[in-house]
């Protein structure tokens, strides 16, 4: 990397150079730009397929001729609380995949794979947490950890059942469907990745790929589920690009699993670790309750 930079510092002849975080700042009589790794995302093939679908809140790439470095056209973040970025980001996740969604044939294998990978996943919570238990039952002298966990231990063998009712409720609906529904996801959404400057631009497309929105909105909230309220975005996004009932189930699905609690031989970790996992399954459930409680009285 530092060859490259070297020649770029020639290209450019920087007046300032600075380091933030992986990336490095040149700031130029004719601007600032960014400068990042490269990987083996070909994001000028990404950028170009967004500007045909009139989708441009990106930063410009303005050299991808580089080996290893891309540059970019350096954008001033607007300093905003954490809520009103979150809501404004969702404005540009909704048009990203209102500009891009399209319908793909896929047969039901493509759905009972998706069945197969979250059945997998709860079944291994599942047994992950009944061992657990299993093992705090034996101690002779519970830890505040344990202890934590054993209060809540019904709740988190609910919420696996719930995940695995549902879905097979929703498997037996989308196996009958032929088509799926897709669109170009970031896959790294969080509001570190977003930028507020003249409008709103998403940053960090290295994951970028063709998938089901929903994969988004996943990423989106288990990285700020504990930062922002999640309801009032949610319900913004189902305005501005409404999620199919399978699409909204399936979100609901994954969000409700519990993350794996990693117990050591630090005390104080272990309970910060419970805590956490906790918090998240009560915020989940908070968020989750209304669309089913709504469900129940239609019924």
């Amino acid at each position: 990397m530092s060859r490259t930079l070297e020649i770029l510092k020639q290209v450019y002849k920087p007046l300032r150079v600075t380091l933030k975080g992986k990336t490095t700042i040149l700031e130029t009589t004719s601007g600032k730009f960014l400068v990042k790794d490269k990987n083996d995302k070909d994001l000028k093939r990404v950028f170009n397929y967004l500007k045909s679908r009139n989708f441009d809140n990106f930063p410009k790439l303005v050299d991808d001729n580089r080996v290893d470095l891309n540059v970019y056209e350096y954008i001033d973040d607007v300093d905003m609380p954490k809520e009103q970025k979150g809501l404004d980001m969702v404005d540009v996740i909704s048009l990203l995949h209102s500009k891009t969604t399209y319908y793909k044939t896929v047969s039901e294998d493509k759905y009972k794979e998706i069945y197969e990978n979250i059945l997998n996943n709860i079944t291994y919570l599942t047994n992950y947490y009944n061992k657990l238990f299993t093992k705090i039952d034996e101690e002779i002298y519970m830890s505040p950890s344990s202890y934590l966990l054993i209060r809540n231990s019904a709740k988190i063998m609910a919420s696996l059942d719930f995940a695995k009712e549902q879905l097979d409720k929703w498997y037996e609906q989308a196996k009958t469907k032929n088509k799926q529904r897709v669109a170009l996801i970031h896959n790294k959404l969080s509001t570190d990745h977003f930028i507020r400057g003249d409008k709103g631009y998403l940053i960090s497309w290295e994951n970028a790929k063709i998938d089901t929105p929903v994969l988004d909105l996943v990423t989106f909230y288990k990285n700020e589920y504990f930062n922002i309220d999640f309801e009032t975005i949610l319900e913004k996004y189902l305005q501005k690009s409404p999620l199919q009932e399978d699409e909204k189930q399936l979100f609901f699905i994954l969000i409700s699993l519990i993350p794996e609690v990693k117990m050591g031989d630090n005390e104080f970790l272990n309970c910060k670790n419970v805590r956490v996992a906790l918090d998240y399954l009560y915020i989940s459930e908070n968020l989750i309750r209304p669309y089913y409680t709504v469900k129940e009285e239609e019924k």
